[in-house]
């Protein structure tokens, strides 16, 4: 089971999308065909098939409508199913529950395309030892959602943000004057818990970065004969071997040759920036 974000990060997301689509008066159409006090029952419910992630968008969107909704997932997070498969049941005040539906639905059918994708990368790379992971080109606003997502479908996260690690980039590089210059700086100025990962586009590059001993080395935009020669370098390197990470150019049928080189991780910014929402429809019983 993933580790889910807790409400205190889900909460202001919701809330923003439904202050978002309820504008100045609220769900108008609501109020004027539905009876005050009706009660409503409801199954969401997928129209084809994916991964689970985002049940608890659904649960704080109507609980944030009606604080007495009663929301039953029949399935949790990182679950795969197919196409009809019910994912949770509600009941609410009808009122709240059609305000509530759109933010509900964006979110979950959001999030399920996240991990339905992430599912499909992590299944091409079964086998190889190379681990999928995101970046944070996530949408503004939704990374914490994201990447649970991205975990639920069995990838790993990168950094949150820019404090996680160190991640020196080509521009760090070019502003410093040179990869090893940069490593050093970074190491003098880490804490002692604090990674430090190197961006490389070339084998120089990595030669440079391997005699500072970083921690992580990201090769960018790496042919697959170029990635192999990089495992090779850094097996046989007498400073030890950092883990690597190929990134660039990552796609569905390219990750998995990739993945046959030897590195450890592959981060797909794909994930993320180029899921598809699922599509998930609310149905009436």
């Amino acid at each position: 089971m993933t580790r889910r974000p807790p409400d205190l990060l889900i909460e202001p997301v919701v809330r923003m999308a439904l202050a978002e689509d309820l504008g100045r008066a609220g769900d108008i159409t609501a109020q004027a065909c539905i009876p005050e006090g009706s009660r409503m029952r409801a199954v969401f419910a997928a129209r084809q098939p994916g991964v689970l992630a985002g049940i608890d968008c659904v649960r704080l969107s109507l609980l944030a409508m009606d604080p007495a909704a009663t929301v039953s997932p029949k399935l949790r997070d990182g679950d795969a199913f197919e196409a009809g498969a019910v994912l949770v049941e509600a009941e609410a005040d009808a009122r709240a529950f059609l305000a509530a539906e759109r933010t509900a639905l964006n979110l979950l059918g959001r999030m399920c395309g996240v991990a339905t994708l992430t599912r499909a990368y992590v299944e091409v790379v079964a086998g190889t030892g190379a681990r999928i992971a995101d970046t944070r080109k996530t949408t503004p606003g939704l990374r914490a959602l994201e990447k649970h997502a991205v975990a639920c479908g069995g990838g790993v996260n990168h950094r949150f943000g820019l404090d996680d690690a160190i991640l020196i980039k080509d521009n760090h590089v070019a502003v410093c004057g040179g990869v090893g210059e940069a490593i050093r700086r970074a190491r003098a100025a880490a804490g002692h818990l604090v990674r430090i990962e190197i961006e490389v586009d070339g084998i120089d590059q990595l030669d440079e970065a391997l005699a500072e001993r970083p921690d992580v080395v990201m090769l960018d935009n790496f042919s697959p004969a170029m990635l192999r020669e990089a495992v090779a370098r850094a097996d046989a390197s007498p400073f030890g071997r950092p883990l690597l990470e190929a990134s660039g150019g990552v796609r569905l049928d390219t990750v998995r040759a990739m993945a046959e080189t030897g590195v450890d991780v592959i981060s797909v910014g794909a994930l993320t920036h180029s899921a598809p929402s699922l599509d998930v429809g609310l149905d009436v019983i």
